[in-house]
């Protein structure tokens, strides 16, 4: 009876063998938590406490914008949506009836002009020779002068003698009165010879003004540097331009958006027509929180994932720069803090980061896709934490 009741004594009391793998296993997981709260710690200074992450990151690109330098109707669109064209392109086309017809007229004023000056150079050489003949004139005349003062002056003298023997009855009253006539004809001759040469310096004057205006016209130039052949040739060469402008081209490699013209639509110039995105050479900006970037600095490494293609894609990128504002600063309607129902809002920061060309080959991404960036900081850490030299 007595080993009945032994028995099951001797089973209920553990053994210091059994109680030993217990207290390891405790001592294991204990010393996993210590290990695993010791790499979380590393972790978190050494790895995580120079890294900032945002969701708040879109793709962004400089989009180029199509719009016509001329007004005109819409002869042919040679593109659509979602189209990859490459730089140089024709995306639209403009009739162009009306510039030719003013690439038509501007050439004959071009011609006209040109012939105008012509017409003034060889005019120069034509009053120059009216001058000298005006200074003929002008010596001829001096010389009637003379000769009419002469004559009167003979004239007075033969007077004044047969006036002398008159009394004397040695001249006839006839001869007298002759010679009276012949002194007024030499006064009037004189007169006249006067008139001549102060008509013949008039008609010298307007002749050397008329050369001196149309020298004007042509100093210091020739027909290609006249200022109204370089007007009407500036004219032409616009037109010219104005010509080229009526067809449209792709200024960069890209996918066609937002198409908003059809054949037949009157345009003018400045109207939106379509856009060229390129899709090479897109970016990301990413709007960090103001708290997040003490230590984010330009050039520092940028990993991002896409929601297009998830985890498994991960591009690499640098920074490349800080919005001049925070979003709310360049709203349409801004936030006005100096009120009294102020209440902080922590604000956000556009950081544009710059992605690696290749990667984007490999996998393109569109604009306005959503990303999340991680900035790596500690190249700027380990940078300010250097003494200044």
């Amino acid at each position: 009876m007595q080993e009945a009741t032994l028995a099951p004594t001797a089973t209920a009391t553990p053994s210091p063998t059994a109680r030993n793998p217990r207290k390891k296993l405790f001592a294991l997981l204990g010393g996993a938590i210590v290990a695993a709260g010791a790499a979380w710690g590393a972790y978190d200074v050494f790895v995580a406490g120079h890294r900032v992450t945002t969701d708040n990151a879109y793709v962004g690109a400089e989009t180029a914008q199509i719009t016509p330098a001329v007004g005109g109707t819409v002869h042919d669109v040679r593109v659509i949506d979602t189209q990859s064209v490459r730089r140089g392109d024709v995306l639209v086309v403009i009739d162009d009836t009306d510039a030719r017809l003013e690439l038509a007229r501007t050439a004959a004023e071009l011609q006209r002009a040109e012939r105008r000056v012509r017409g003034h150079l060889a005019s120069d050489e034509g009053y120059a020779a009216q001058l000298q003949a005006r200074d003929a004139e002008r010596r001829r005349a001096a010389a009637q002068l003379a000769s009419a003062q002469a004559e009167l002056e003979r004239a007075r003298l033969d007077l004044k003698r047969r006036e002398d023997l008159a009394g004397s009855g040695s001249v006839s009253g006839e001869e007298v009165s002759n010679a009276r006539t012949a002194f007024l004809n030499a006064e009037a001759a004189l007169r006249a010879a006067q008139a001549a040469l102060a008509q013949a310096d008039a008609n010298r004057e307007a002749t050397n003004g008329a050369l001196k205006a149309n020298r004007a016209l042509t100093a210091d130039a020739d027909v290609a540097t006249n200022p109204e052949v370089a007007l009407a040739r500036a004219a032409y060469e616009r037109a010219q331009v104005d010509l080229g402008r009526t067809v449209l081209r792709a200024p960069v490699d890209g996918v066609v958006a937002r198409r908003q013209v059809q054949v037949g639509q009157r345009v003018q110039a400045g109207t939106p027509l379509l856009s060229v995105v390129p899709l090479q050479d897109v970016h990301v900006d990413a709007n960090f929180k103001e708290v997040q970037l003490k230590d984010v600095a330009a050039g520092q490494p940028v990993e991002l994932t896409s929601d297009l293609y998830g985890g498994k894609v991960v591009y690499h990128g640098v920074v490349a720069g800080f919005a001049g504002g925070t979003g709310s600063a360049f709203a349409l309607i801004p936030s006005q803090n100096a009120t009294g129902n102020w209440l902080k809002v922590v604000q956000r920061l556009p950081v544009r980061v710059r992605l690696d060309p290749n990667e984007l080959r490999a996998h393109p991404l569109q604009v306005g896709l959503s990303m999340t960036a991680t900035i790596d900081t500690s190249r700027h850490a380990a940078q300010a934490a250097q003494p200044a030299q």
